[in-house]
């Protein structure tokens, strides 16, 4: 659905064949941070056709939960396609939505602890840190890549809302 939102530094971490150094993107943005990356493609192309690259760049905090490209390509073929149509407009922005926390929560914050978060979406997210970390369904792969108006986790599927 959306590939290259996500991602600029995270110390000495490995993820789709970049290399990421230490944990502040100097100043940038969510969004900014994110196409940096160059592992976020479609998550960026979806942020756009959604009309929510502007929002991602405010004020914040946001933590945003972010599917690599590689994430996006597992979902069923025609998927992100059907998404990015302007008709589909809703349902993508709803999709994004649910990968985006309005607070700043890093690793630390829910290490060995499980939790509920609310999404902008307005449905919740299970969060279990007790062994890695795991959102939903997904394992997070990079943690607490900051930006200067929240964090980025990176994400190894793409969350779709359970409604």
């Amino acid at each position: 659905m959306f590939r290259r939102m996500f991602l600029s530094a995270v110390g000495g971490m490995m993820l789709a064949g970049s290399a990421f150094t230490p944990a502040f993107a100097g100043g940038k943005d969510i969004v900014d941070t994110a196409v940096g990356a160059g592992s976020f493609n479609t998550l960026i192309a979806a942020a756009q056709a959604a009309g929510l690259v502007g929002a991602l760049k405010g004020d914040g905090p946001f933590t945003v939960f972010a599917p690599t490209d590689e994430a996006f390509a597992a979902l069923p073929e025609g998927t992100v396609e059907s998404l990015l149509k302007p008709e589909n407009k809703d349902q993508l922005a709803a999709v994004l939505k649910y990968h985006v926390v309005p607070a700043k929560v890093m690793s630390a914050d829910i290490a060995g602890k499980k939790a509920r978060v609310l999404t902008l979406q307005g449905d919740r997210l299970q969060v279990n840190a007790r062994n890695g970390v795991r959102v939903n369904d997904a394992m997070v792969v990079s943690a607490d890549v900051e930006a200067s108006n929240g964090v980025i986790h990176v994400i190894d599927k793409v969350l779709l809302p359970q409604g």
